[in-house]
């Protein structure tokens, strides 16, 4: 079953370390950073991407919908909200959907119509790791060897259905 992905786009970009540096100089360097990613992305995996940026301030010049380097770049329409497009199209594909985003109103609203969520980091660290392996984007070293603790060894807590069926699709990134 492919799996369609549905990003909050300036969720993504102002979470990410990279992306929000550059957006910060200029927005639409922030965008084509991230569809330059994705596009990198896209030639690894078979899924469908789709970006949603909020148009409700952006002038008349953008399309409400493009496709570019393989990826559908969709953009609000005046008066309504990326949050609100990414809802309906999550409810639209219900479980066929993956959405990106860290915004916990949309997660929670996805979530209830079954699509898959995951934060825009750990989104950025899965690809980062299709595209260059396994590396670490937070910066923070891992030391590695043993931490000692006391919890216990046996069989952990089984995942709820919702929950494995989530992971499914994540790991499928």
């Amino acid at each position: 079953m492919s799996v369609h992905i549905i990003i909050d786009g300036y969720n993504l970009i102002r979470r990410s370390h990279r992306l929000s540096a550059l957006d910060q100089r200029e927005l639409q360097l922030g965008r084509e950073a991230l569809l330059d990613t994705l596009a990198a992305y896209r030639r690894n995996c078979l899924h469908k991407i789709t970006v949603v940026f909020d148009g409700a301030s952006a002038p008349d010049l953008f399309f409400s919908s493009e496709r570019t380097r393989g990826i559908e770049v969709t953009y609000s329409h005046q008066g309504e909200s990326a949050d609100a497009v990414i809802k309906r199209m999550a409810a639209r594909k219900k479980e066929k959907a993956l959405v990106v985003t860290s915004d916990r109103d949309i997660i929670d609203y996805v979530s209830a119509r079954g699509a898959a969520t995951i934060d825009s980091l750990s989104f950025e660290q899965k690809i980062a790791e299709a595209l260059y392996g396994d590396i670490e984007l937070s910066g923070a070293e891992n030391e590695g060897g043993w931490t000692p603790t006391t919890r216990k060894k046996g069989p952990g807590h089984r995942a709820s259905k919702k929950e494995r069926r989530n992971m499914k699709k994540i790991n499928k990134l």
